[in-house]
């Protein structure tokens, strides 16, 4: 008989082995011959080489339909242990789905100009995506960046935003540095959150695979294989847009988001955002997008204060 350990790294072992183990009482059924212990993240088996090598087999495609839609439920045990090994067919609206989410939520693109972004950022490396808050722009762009690490085609995602006080004085805020700008990053670790499970999205901040800093840190650096997102655009100046845009490296991925209703800068000082918009729109492989509040996904009267604000600053 021979023994052998499993370690499952970047996966939480309570998830993935069911309530009371459920998921290794369903593996012992389909594998009646080989004595199957749980210890925290670590599986020991025990049984004869060939059989040890069906079940890891099995076990491996078990993990990764587990990366991939984050759940495991007694149907897709059952189909994955049983089945040929062939591809299963995907599903009609397999294709909407950006991301399978956290508790197997699917994270899809909601509105036309949402379907757009997504369109527009399989045709180009580079996209300007523009509209006022809650219209889904950041929202949109981590689900692209996540799904794009998923599916191996970047090595890294780097967001980042300029640290532009909206009525505050960042020097006056209590903390050191990272606790002082981590509420600036606050909505991209929200998206982040909703979209990879903690125990993974934790291990990939720690390793560098997702990158979460403010812009001033991206001065100096080449980003190759890398999805990158700059949110709140609007806030940066011509020196740091045109840094950040000259950062992109070999086979990057670039989304600028922002809204230019809300700039934050000093009145006299010329919005870095705007600026590339105008300039950069008639460079192929560099595309634009405006989401207006048709596109607003939050609490129905969000869209109502747009329109609102949109009456008295048209006046």
């Amino acid at each position: 008989m021979t023994e052998r350990i499993i370690e499952l790294t970047e996966i939480n072992p309570k998830d993935f082995f069911g309530t009371q183990n459920s998921t290794i009482a369903q593996l012992k059924k389909y594998f009646p011959k080989i004595k199957i212990v749980a210890r925290g993240n670590h599986l020991k088996i025990y049984g004869e080489s060939e059989i040890l090598d069906e079940f890891e087999k099995r076990l491996e495609m078990l993990i990764k339909y587990f990366n991939k839609y984050n759940k495991l439920d007694e149907n897709s045990i059952e189909r994955i242990i049983t089945s040929t090994g062939k591809e299963e067919k995907e599903d009609v609206n397999a294709k909407d789905v950006l991301v399978h989410g956290v508790s197997g939520r699917l994270i899809k693109a909601q509105t036309v100009n949402q379907r757009k972004m997504v369109s527009l950022m399989q045709k180009n490396d580079m996209l300007f995506a523009v509209g006022p808050a809650g219209t889904g722009k950041t929202y949109t762009a981590v689900a692209l960046a996540v799904k794009a690490l998923k599916e191996k085609e970047v090595k890294r995602i780097i967001l980042t935003r300029p640290a532009v006080e909206s009525g505050e004085n960042l020097g006056f805020l209590p903390g050191d540095l990272k606790e002082k700008l981590d509420p600036y990053m606050q909505p991209l670790y929200d998206a982040l959150r909703d979209m990879i499970p903690h125990e993974k999205l934790a291990s990939h901040l720690e390793k560098g695979i997702i990158q979460i800093a403010p812009l001033a840190f991206m001065r100096g650096r080449t980003l190759d294989n890398a999805f990158v997102i700059l949110d709140e655009a609007q806030n940066t100046t011509h020196s740091q847009m045109k840094m950040f845009l000259t950062r992109m490296g070999k086979h990057a991925k670039f989304i600028i988001t922002g809204d230019p209703g809300q700039i934050d800068l000093p009145r006299k000082q010329v919005s870095g955002l705007k600026e590339s918009l105008l300039a950069l729109k008639d460079i192929e492989g560099i595309a634009q997008i405006y989401l207006d509040d048709k596109d607003v996904i939050r609490h129905r009267l969000v869209k109502k204060i747009i329109t609102a604000y949109k009456s008295i600053e048209t006046e």
